[in-house]
């Protein structure tokens, strides 16, 4: 018997180039629901669809990720650490999120932990207006929407043990073309 209880992948976070038609694609040619979005003050936006039974595809907008070159698919940084962002480039996988219940994600860190790996401290992503309050928080409150921690496996890939604490707000950002600007002709929050 396994450590872990694992309820399949929570979501998959992959890197676009340009969310306006990455959502377009994802609601109007495919048909997902958009549940999530909103920016990275001053580095990007991270937007979620609705794949079905609990699991979720998400992507991302850096500005400062790299075009697309096969065998360039990790992300730069381990979320919690400092030094580079999580960017990585156009087309690539930045990490695989699994789904873990919520009463047990803390256990499974400290599981995890004592096995050798380096892991994030639990983040609380609160589910806030961008730029109003912090999207993260030290502990978990009723504006946390996940609680997670992050680590690399062997070969660098990034993976994230991901609880849904409450459903969220449906309030999602604009989503900036190419050249990093929102429909409104405004960029990301954080950068002007």
């Amino acid at each position: 018997m396994s450590d872990f209880q694992i309820n399949g992948v929570h979501h998959l976070a992959l890197v676009c180039k340009d969310m306006e038609k990455t959502v377009d694609f994802y609601t109007n040619i495919l048909g997902m629901r958009l549940t999530k979005g909103f920016d990275l003050e001053g580095y990007g936006q991270h937007f979620f669809f609705d794949m079905g039974n609990g699991s979720e595809l998400a992507f991302f907008w850096f500005n400062d990720a790299p075009a697309a070159q096969p065998g360039v698919a990790s992300a730069g940084n381990r979320v919690g650490r400092t030094g580079p962002t999580i960017s990585s480039a156009h087309g690539s996988m930045n990490h695989v999120a699994f789904n873990v219940d919520k009463d047990k994600i803390a256990g499974y860190r400290e599981a995890i932990v004592a096995k050798g790996v380096d892991c994030s401290e639990l983040v609380n992503h609160n589910d806030v207006v961008t730029g109003e309050e912090s999207r993260t928080a030290g502990s978990a409150s009723e504006k946390t929407w996940l609680q997670s921690f992050y680590f690399f496996d062997p070969d660098g890939i990034m993976l994230e043990f991901c609880a849904t604490l409450q459903p969220g707000l449906p309030n999602v950002d604009l989503p900036v073309n190419a050249e990093g600007l929102k429909a409104n002709g405004q960029p990301i929050t954080g950068v002007s």
